[in-house]
């Protein structure tokens, strides 16, 4: 048995010396990259110059392409100077004064939004005005002492929401230009507030900001525009906030079944019609 075992584990001195050679190079296989990274050292490259290189190029870029845009929108040719006031000049006097119809749309945007031009540099903050255009417009750009700062109601004193602008409107304590542009916008919508607590369905303001305004505003209800009913078409009905699009055709349909409302009880008979959405419109409607 060991005669077996010897025999068969013998091997001759030509595939010993294989055996030898087929070690040496599998160590030499997996020493090479150990060798390799010892004998050569990498370069370390800083990124930090050339990602500030790359980002100074599209900066340039950037401003660069915008410059052009505006500038190309321009119509300098054709401009005609004259003094102005920015918060009181119409689509028209900005035409005049030799910018574009896309230059003015920004700047109605933002007239839109509540903003106000208290100084010269205002103008200037426009993003759809270039350097170019600002330095012609400056010298004529005339802002009454006004608009430099808006006095606040004195204590006691009330603000008839319904009747005023929005320069009067920002005398209310807490409210300002943007808050002024919409309860104009709200106001104009539903016809008028028949109270104060519909401020609180303008967007924005909550009871916290309710709270803090009620004291300086009063509401009077002559000053509602009213509807007649019979008379009115979807369009009508729709400016309304309180009404989907199904229930202002329901309403035209039942008058167009029934005839004509004489008051808003004939109104309770449309099924899609609660109490609640009742005595919103009501204050807004007539049955002549």
């Amino acid at each position: 048995m060991k005669s077996y075992f010897k025999n068969y584990l013998s091997v001759t001195k030509k595939e010993w010396n294989g055996m030898v050679v087929v070690i040496i190079l599998m160590a030499l296989i997996l020493a090479a990259p150990y060798v390799y990274q010892t004998i050569r050292k990498d370069n370390i490259i800083n990124f930090n110059e050339f990602d500030k290189a790359v980002a100074l190029l599209s900066k340039g870029k950037k401003a660069t392409a915008t410059s052009n845009t505006w500038a190309n929108e321009s119509k300098t040719a054709n401009a005609v100077m004259f003094t102005f006031n920015p918060n009181e000049l119409s689509d028209a006097g900005w035409q005049k004064l030799g910018l574009s119809e896309r230059q003015i749309k920004v700047i109605k945007n933002y007239e839109e939004k509540g903003g106000r031009f208290y100084t010269r540099t205002d103008v200037k903050k426009i993003y759809s005005i270039t350097d170019a255009d600002y330095q012609r417009l400056e010298p004529y750009i005339n802002i009454p002492d006004t608009y430099h700062r808006t006095e606040k109601a004195a204590p006691g004193e009330v603000i008839e929401v319904n009747s005023a602008d929005s320069v009067k409107l920002t005398r209310i304590r807490g409210i300002g230009p943007a808050f002024a542009m919409r309860i104009i916008r709200y106001r104009e919508r539903v016809g008028g507030f028949y109270n104060k607590e519909q401020l609180k369905e303008v967007f924005g303001i909550d009871e916290a900001k309710y709270t803090e305004i009620k004291s300086g505003l009063t509401v009077d209800n002559k000053h509602i525009n009213k509807m007649n009913v019979n008379a009115a078409s979807l369009n009508d009905l729709r400016r309304f906030p309180y009404l989907s699009f199904k229930q202002a055709n329901a309403i035209l349909e039942y008058h167009n079944q029934h005839g004509d409302y004489t008051s808003i009880a004939d109104m309770k008979n449309i099924a899609i019609l609660d109490d609640g959405i009742l005595r919103k419109i009501e204050p807004y409607l007539t049955f002549k």
